[in-house]
């Protein structure tokens, strides 16, 4: 049986879950690739924002290396994200793993 003071406590965990599931989802993260050379944005861990290609490495007879830094600064900003997210999360439930928040 759960007194006043746990509902409280629970109600007020809940608010601040709330609130870090709408932070996480506008969180903006970045990473780059070839020292800057692709920029790529990720917002809130699911949606590619922007993308970023200095025309230096635009090289029409090296398509893939293009393709791979994509790639690359692709992964790294995701990874950025989810860490971002998982940051977040454990400040509140303090390390807890509690099925469905993530």
């Amino acid at each position: 049986m759960m007194n006043k003071n746990m509902l409280k406590q629970a109600q007020q965990m809940q608010a601040r879950l709330a609130a870090a599931q709408e932070e996480i989802a506008s969180a903006k993260t970045e990473a780059t690739a070839g020292g800057g050379m692709v920029k790529v944005t990720v917002i809130g861990g699911s949606k590619v924002d922007s993308i970023d290609i200095d025309p230096e490495v635009v090289d029409p007879e090296d398509v893939e290396m293009l393709q791979d830094l994509v790639l690359a600064a692709v992964n790294e900003a995701m990874d950025n994200a989810q860490k971002l997210a998982s940051d977040k999360m454990g400040q509140i439930t303090g390390g807890l793993n509690i099925p469905g928040l993530m």
